[in-house]
């Protein structure tokens, strides 16, 4: 299962991305199994940013952030074009398709959050939003949120 808006790509400025071609594709913010905060279930917490377009992306200074403000920055990443980066909240070591936030806790709420992803210049390329706390009933799907733009 997964949500995805269809936007018309402009045909003038292929070298630049566009911001729906960078988002937030898929959230586990339920860890799997017990919340024991160990390293294993932290990094079962995490969020994926697909870019959507051919073209490479510099997310250096990008950022992902909660509710509360807890935030990850990018640093000398690049997103490769027609693929994912999967954003765990634990310890790890960075690679391709994987980084972490290097967290002891966990960051996204089970019962309700919104990730934001926002560019080097603050402004915000994709938010999903999850859970109860939110009077827009759509605004709720297991494991992932729908987009708002």
């Amino acid at each position: 299962m997964t949500a995805a808006i269809a936007v018309p790509a402009s045909a003038a400025d292929h070298h630049r991305w566009h911001r729906w071609d960078v988002q937030i594709s898929r959230v586990q913010y339920d860890s799997p199994g017990r919340d024991d905060r160990t390293n294993r279930s932290l990094n079962g917490e995490w969020v994926e940013i697909t870019n959507d377009s051919r073209w490479a992306v510099d997310l250096d200074g990008w950022t992902l952030s909660d509710r509360d403000g807890h935030t990850y920055e990018f640093r000398h990443y690049r997103l490769e074009g027609r693929s994912t980066v999967r954003v765990h909240t634990g310890v790890g070591l960075d690679a391709r398709h994987d980084v972490y936030q290097d967290r002891r806790n966990y960051v996204w709420n089970n019962d309700g959050d919104t990730a934001t992803l926002r560019n080097d210049r603050n402004r915000i390329v994709d938010s999903v939003s999850w859970g109860s706390r939110y009077d827009d009933p759509d605004s709720w799907t297991p494991r992932w949120g729908g987009h708002h733009h």
